[in-house]
This record gives structure tokens, sequence and C-alpha cells, in this order.
């Protein structure tokens, strides 16, 4: 049986404890205990959270562990908290830290010389504030060796699905994703950012012709494509896009079809002529050159970055 700690303290982040419920439903979907997931605190007993309501904990001892979990708090890091991390490695066999736990391991020191990730609000001042962490902002989630960051909210979901993937296998840890209505499962790679929540549509109408287009996206999709959709004359409907998202069509679109090229290069084995047919850029010299205006990379350097064995030619 594997034993998972969550430490606790003082305004901990509620968030964090999402992460308990991909090893709830392993244990059901193995049909026995194979995680033991506890909440502990330095010295025990209820512990406040960020919600407000308190939880009770148990002493965290030496006792080895092959999973401690750290979240992150709205409130400062007590001491106490950061001597225990700092002597975590010895009893500890991984380290996981969702969304702003990776701060707190960052000021344990545990993150030094690590690539590591943490919620896009706060990995900029992550950076600026401990130089020595290789921060990767960008990211859903990173494992450099026995410590694992994740960006934030649901972010902390796709790093437990990746640990329970790791024990045991893909097909639990897909088995597990069903059962929780969740992507299964998002690669570490992938951005944190989503073109649609960027452009946040005011009206019913221009949600509609997203939602069409990203449907859609291996066709022409032209501008009267999508005036047809909303139901609107070419020109009316360019100029309600850009006053409700602030981008024009050709732009949205573009960005639309970037995210999911990506995502196809992040998760699957599928070619660049194939990625490039299937989201809309007709061939792979157009998607590259929309690749580097974007990210500043061709497809192939970001492949490689997620998937260390791909031969994908230049």
């Amino acid at each position: 049986m594997r034993k998972v700690g969550f430490v606790l303290y003082p305004g901990y982040s509620t968030m964090s404890l999402v992460v308990s419920t991909v090893f709830e439903m392993a244990n059901q979907h193995a049909g026995m205990k194979v995680y033991d997931v506890q909440m502990l605190s330095v010295d025990g007993g209820p512990i406040r959270t960020s919600a407000g309501f308190q939880i009770v904990t148990d002493r965290l001892s030496a006792e080895p562990l092959d999973l401690l979990v750290v979240g992150g708090s709205i409130e400062d890091t007590p001491p106490d908290v950061l001597t225990l991390l700092r002597r975590a490695p010895q009893f500890a066999r991984r380290i996981a830290a969702p969304c702003t736990g990776a701060l707190v391991l960052a000021e344990a020191g545990l993150l030094d010389g690590r690539r590591a990730t943490t919620h896009w609000m706060y990995a900029r001042a992550m950076a600026e504030r401990y130089p020595k962490v290789r921060v990767e902002e960008d990211r859903i989630f990173i494992a450099d060796g026995a410590i694992w960051t994740s960006a934030g909210m649901s972010a902390g979901i796709d790093l437990a699905l990746a640990l329970v993937e790791e024990d045991l296998g893909k097909e639990a840890a897909r088995q597990v994703a069903r059962q929780m209505v969740v992507y299964h499962r998002r690669s570490g790679g992938q951005s944190q950012f989503s073109t649609l929540l960027e452009l946040e549509p005011t009206s019913d109408r221009m949600q509609s012709v997203l939602t069409y287009a990203q449907r859609h996206l291996s066709s022409r999709l032209s501008v009267e494509d999508l005036a047809d959709v909303a139901h609107l004359s070419p020109r009316q409907f360019s100029r309600a896009f850009q006053s409700e998202t602030g981008q024009s069509p050709a732009k949205a679109i573009e960005h639309m079809r970037l995210q999911a090229a990506r995502s196809l290069l992040e998760d699957t084995h599928h070619s660049i002529d194939q990625i490039a047919l299937q989201t809309g850029f007709a061939d792979r010299d157009r998607m590259r050159r929309a690749f580097m205006r974007a990210y500043g990379q061709p497809p192939q350097v970001i492949r490689r970055a997620t998937k260390p064995t791909s031969v994908e030619p230049a």
C-alpha cells in the first residue's frame, strides 16, 4: 500500500484537496486500498483551511511516505512547516506541490536547480524571488526527479493522474479520469492557457461561432462562413466579433488552430503534416510560420521538448 500524506497548515488552500480524490478513485477502481491517504500537520489536531472550516489532522512523523503533497495557503508558511519540508526528502519517496504549493517548496529550498511550474499568475514572481529555480510558467505540470509541481486549480488533477499512471499504469489512470469526468490526461508540457477562455465573448451568438470553429478547425472557416453561423453579414460579424473579443476573426481562428496543433504535438504521435491538415493550416510550412510568430519556435522543437524520443524531421 502506498502512503500519501497531505501536509496542512493554517490557511491551507482547499483546492489542493481535490488531488486526494484521484487517489480515492484509484482505490475504487482497484477494488482495494492501493493508496492510504492521510491528512497531516506538524503537531496534529484541527487545521483551519482557506475556506474557514477545519480539518482534523494526524501528527506528521518520520514514518516513510510514498508521496508527500504540499499545497499553498492564503497565509505565510509557518517556519516549522518549512523546517519539516527541508527534511521531507529523507522520508518521502516523492513530493508533489499543486498550484502555489510550488512556492512553498521553493521557500524551503527544495526546488533549487530544478525545473518547476506553478499557477501562471505567480510564475513570474516565483522566478524573480527564487532565481535558483528553473521556472517554466507555460506548463501544466513538471516532474523533475522525485519532485512534481503543477499549474493552478485543475492542473493538480493532471499531476495526480500522472502519478497514478506511474504507479498503476495508463489504463488505471484512464479509468480514474473517466470516473472523474476529466480529460485523460493533459500532458505536462501542455499550455496553461486556453484561447476560448482568453476570448471571453459576451454574447451567445459569438460563443456559438467559437464553438462551431473549434469543431471545424480543419475547414476553411472564412469570415463569410463564420458570419453565416452568426446570422450576420460579414461586415456586421467582423465588427461584433472584434468588439466582443478584442481580436479579428482571422487572428482568433489562428490562435485556436495553434492551440489545437500544439496539443496534438504534445499528446499524440501524429506527423506534423497530419496535424497541419487536422487543424486547418493546410500544410506544414504554413503551420511552421504560425508557430514561429506565436511561440518563437517551430513545431519540431516544441514536440521534442515534451517527447524526447521523437524523430520528426526538421
